[in-house]
């Protein structure tokens, strides 16, 4: 009976954490090193998710708000406009809402060489 309801938990569990909506690619992907600035980047998540910011940060400095321009309705891929900072590393935060109602983060770094 233990190992039953041990099994119904974990079930559960693992039900839960496929509801979300985790991030499945980003294009640069994380920690790459590339040689040119991408003009857009972009996000593919693995189910709906409606983007509520994207900021990124250039070698430790402030962040910056990307614009999310149109793309505010729930969507499993976002493009997003670079600014040309220069050479170095980028780390892109965001923030979203998954379709049944949790609320999502994460980042994602690559650099410029």
């Amino acid at each position: 009976m233990k190992n039953f309801l041990i099994s119904i938990i974990i079930c559960f569990w693992a039900t839960m954490a496929m509801a979300h909506s985790p991030l499945d690619q980003t294009t640069p992907a994380n920690e790459d090193i590339i040689t040119e600035l991408p003009t857009e980047i972009l996000m593919k998540f693995k189910a709906d998710i409606r983007m509520t910011r994207v900021s990124i940060s250039y070698e430790g400095g402030d962040s910056i708000k990307m614009d999310l321009g149109d793309q505010t309705n729930f969507m499993q891929e976002f493009s997003l406009l670079m600014n040309d900072m220069g050479k170095g590393s980028y780390l892109v935060e965001w923030r979203g809402l998954s379709a049944d109602g949790h609320a999502l983060n994460g980042a994602f770094s690559f650099t410029v060489e």
